[in-house]
């Protein structure tokens, strides 16, 4: 099998379960935040402390999963096709880590400038990539109804990075690199 089809040439893409979109689709932007996110935390994953990585290859599934249903046409949506996406036990699994992962840290004074570590710096720019996607699949959201825990996981995702990435440079002993105004 191909991996070109020559279909979206023309500027549509496929749903699946049928039916076809522009490419700029409000669902189509939304799956593809996700799928970009899903890539930025498997970047994330080669740095990163090795007792996360289980945690985010869950992540990636569920990520996957969400991609899924968005990228299914919502009027022909069938079992075998469609996702259930995010549920309340992976929301409930990220507030678990987060609690987990800040029992290491010192409590947040300051506002934290993205950077330190490598691994530190990937979980930044995937919560910052997380926060686009749930942008995105909020608008989706105003055109026609999402499930609401994905919109709950998407916002829970970004602060498990936030506080992942404050514990990577926990971790190293780099410390968070706290903002500062200007001639403050």
């Amino acid at each position: 099998m191909k991996v070109y089809t020559k279909r979206g040439d023309g500027g549509e893409t496929d749903l699946a379960g049928g039916g076809r979109v522009a490419k700029d689709d409000l669902r189509v932007e939304a799956y593809g935040a996700v799928d970009e996110l899903n890539a930025f935390v498997g970047l994330a994953a080669v740095d990163c402390a090795e007792d996360l990585r289980p945690q985010l290859a869950a992540i990636q599934r569920t990520l996957f999963e969400i991609g899924a249903g968005l990228a299914s046409n919502p009027d022909a949506r069938s079992e075998a096709l469609s996702s259930q996406g995010a549920t309340s036990e992976d929301v409930d699994s990220l507030e678990a880590a987060m609690d987990a992962a800040e029992d290491e840290l010192a409590p947040l004074a300051a506002f934290v400038l993205p950077g330190g570590t490598r691994a530190a710096s990937a979980f930044h720019v995937a919560r910052t990539v997380c926060r686009r996607a749930e942008r995105r699949v909020v608008a989706l959201n105003r055109a026609e109804e999402v499930d609401e825990v994905t919109l709950r996981y998407l916002n829970r995702l970004s602060d498990t990075f936030f506080v992942w990435a404050r514990v990577e440079n926990a971790r190293s002993a780099v410390g968070d690199i706290e903002w500062t105004r200007r001639g403050g």
